[in-house]
């Protein structure tokens, strides 16, 4: 039997923290770009999240190394996983944080797709197609207003994450598929940050990155942000509530992630906010709750 409750004020408060710190992300990596090359970043905030999840297993006495069957399967999501970062830190540098962080939560709607056909029991419904077709039209405005506005400026960064989120929504929907279904959600974790991070750091030397450029208080404390908060604590802060909570309800939450982005982009980088493209969040955050409704 599901032993898994509705949100009560616990869940709707930490939920309320995690999507500020996800939607606050692409800002963070905006303003330490100067100091820190973009990809190298996302390297060094997963190595670093790497060595406190292990240190947080060995602690909690969790098996990380155990033979399990899981093998391929992890090393496949963490190579999904730096793809997915590959592209939302390449990105960033062709388009806005607000802009990004809205393409990346296509993800949701992504993956709804990809367990439509592969898992049994998780089929769209008429409301949750609609929900689809509302957040595809959502990205087909964002796409349109930001050719209009910039004259396809942003067009390159915009589809670096439309693929994040392709990759992001792919990372979960083999999760669920596989074998990693049933791991602790420490080792299927442990898996993307421990592929991803050698992968992102060998991306962002063949792609001739300055790498670092100064370690300034700012830049310290971005990189302790992305590794520590986001990439660490904010992704075991969220498995804990799946284990305790219905994830359907759960996930309709994540509709303010892109919520927290754009404004965040506005308020702290000064980015334009264009009332197409107020719009164009508005249809994917109304997307990812409808098809999260059962």
């Amino acid at each position: 039997m599901d032993q898994r409750k509705p949100l009560d004020a616990t869940a709707f408060s930490l939920m309320l923290v995690l999507t500020a710190l996800w939607g606050f992300q692409q800002v963070a990596i905006k303003l330490t770009a100067p100091d820190v090359s973009l990809v190298m970043q996302a390297g060094l905030r997963t190595a670093l999240a790497t060595v406190l999840l292990l240190a947080w297993a060995r602690w909690r006495g969790i098996a990380l190394f155990s033979r399990d069957g899981t093998l391929a399967a992890g090393l496949a999501a963490g190579l999904l996983f730096g793809g997915e970062f590959v592209f939302i830190y390449a990105g960033l540098e062709y388009t806005a944080a607000s802009r990004m962080v809205v393409f990346i939560y296509l993800a949701p709607i992504v993956t709804a797709i990809g367990l439509h056909v592969l898992v049994p029991g998780e089929r769209l419904v008429r409301g949750q197609w609609a929900g689809v077709l509302l957040a595809f039209a959502g990205v087909a405005l964002a796409f349109g207003d930001g050719f209009l506005a910039a004259r396809g400026a942003t067009l390159l960064g915009d589809l670096c994450g439309v693929i994040a989120a392709a990759l992001w929504g792919a990372t979960t929907v083999l999760i669920r598929a596989t074998g990693l279904a049933r791991a602790s959600a420490a080792k299927t974790l442990f898996y993307q940050l421990a592929v991803s991070a050698p992968l992102l750091l060998a991306v962002s030397f063949l792609l001739g990155e300055e790498g670092i450029v100064a370690f300034t208080p700012l830049a310290l404390a971005s990189l302790a942000y992305q590794g520590v908060l986001v990439a660490f604590a904010s992704y075991l802060a969220w498995f804990w509530l799946l284990t305790r909570y219905l994830a359907a309800r759960l996930a309709v939450f994540s509709f303010l992630t892109p919520l927290f982005g754009v404004l965040s982009g506005v308020a702290i980088l000064g980015e334009p906010l264009t009332p197409a493209f107020a719009g164009a969040a508005l249809l994917v955050g109304v997307g990812i709750v409808l098809v999260n409704r059962r």
